[in-house]
């Protein structure tokens, strides 16, 4: 279905104010956004306009419920200029899944693609080139919007997309420490859904973490703390020997978009790759064995975070340098290399922006 979206367009673009060598993550914003209003039923006034603020009455609803989902994706360019999107209908089918979770109504498929890209059509010049560091995040979120502080679903909702370009998510590889008292999510909660609370809860643990020296914390399953569930924000893998070994998202862990790319790649290139129950002591046991030769975060922001150490209660795992690993640095490769164009896309995850849409 073909949706009429409105345009209007910003007449003072902040693009000459952008330095593509130095773009810090999530802070410089785009110029436009995309807005619809879910009211009656369906969703209405669809329109692109420059990138502003929003108005809220103090009793909306999101403020004290917390009744908001996201996504997070990437548009990046080929090294012929042309701009491109990564599996964007996972990323709307993955928003519908947690719209489902929080009583949040559904985005149609086609709308969110159509939006998003029209909405890049417009920036595409604020993606960064293929031979840079760097993409145009594009963030998708929806939030409820009635003004009640009943304990209810929200009647009204708006959706919303913005995009921002960035550079590197983490420019370091990263020390983390097991978490043996706060949890992120367990079966039965929202850990699959992409929703705000589930990241205003693992900020406390996070800032503790930061105290002790650490950059983030390897989620654990609770209450006995042996089960080992992700990374930060990011899904988690192990390299043990020649095989490679993720969490089984059996419903508190998200389901990475990232992650599935991975596991993907991996069972193409022949590599053993094991989705399972991974507990700390198999983690132990391979490091005194010489047998953890990698470990790393998988996510859309940083795409491959590799995990420098580990430390579990009086133990500190120290992994191999960054330069000796082969897992972790083929897939950001492939990975990278599918955005610029310059990787076969043999399993048909991208798709071309049309430059003429809303330009």
């Amino acid at each position: 279905m073909k949706y009429e979206i409105k345009v209007s367009k910003t007449q003072q673009s902040q693009l000459p104010n952008l330095d593509f060598n130095h773009i810090p993550f999530g802070k410089v914003f785009s110029d436009h956004m995309f807005i619809a209003d879910y009211r009656e039923g369906e969703w209405q006034d669809l329109r692109i306009v420059p990138f502003q603020n929003f108005s809220l009455h103090p009793a909306n609803m999101t403020l004290h419920y917390s009744q908001t989902i996201f996504e997070g994706m990437k548009a990046s360019k080929d090294v012929n200029g042309n701009p491109l999107l990564m599996r964007p209908e996972m990323h709307a089918q993955r928003l519908n899944l947690s719209a489902d979770r929080m009583v949040m109504p559904n985005v149609p498929e086609d709308l969110f693609l159509q939006a998003i890209h029209e909405l890049i059509a417009i920036d595409q010049a604020w993606i960064p080139p293929a031979d840079m560091e760097g993409s145009l995040y594009v963030r998708p979120y929806m939030f409820a919007t009635d003004e009640f502080i009943g304990v209810k679903p929200s009647d009204t909702y708006k959706f919303v997309i913005f995009t921002c370009p960035v550079g590197a998510y983490y420019s370091k590889p990263v020390n983390l420490i097991t978490e043996q008292k706060y949890v992120r999510a367990v079966n039965g909660l929202t850990g699959e859904a992409k929703a705000g609370g589930n990241y205003a809860s693992s900020l406390y643990p996070a800032k503790k973490a930061h105290e002790k020296g650490y950059d983030q914390v390897i989620w654990m399953e609770s209450p006995e703390f042996k089960k080992i569930q992700e990374v930060g924000t990011m899904n988690l893998f192990f390299v043990i020997g020649d095989k490679v070994v993720t969490p089984a998202t059996t419903g508190a862990i998200l389901r990475g978009i990232t992650m599935d790319c991975f596991k993907t790649i991996l069972k193409d290139k022949g590599i053993t790759v094991e989705s399972r129950d991974i507990y700390i002591d198999e983690i132990l046991e391979a490091y005194m064995d010489g047998e953890l030769k990698e470990a790393f975060g998988a996510g859309t922001a940083a795409v491959v975070s590799h995990i420098a150490s580990i430390t579990h209660e009086e133990t500190l795992m120290t992994l191999p340098p960054i330069s000796e690993r082969k897992i972790g640095n083929m897939l950001k490769a492939e990975i990278d290399g599918l955005r610029a164009g310059t990787v076969e896309d043999k399993f048909g995850w991208l798709t071309k922006i049309n430059v003429g849409v809303g330009a």
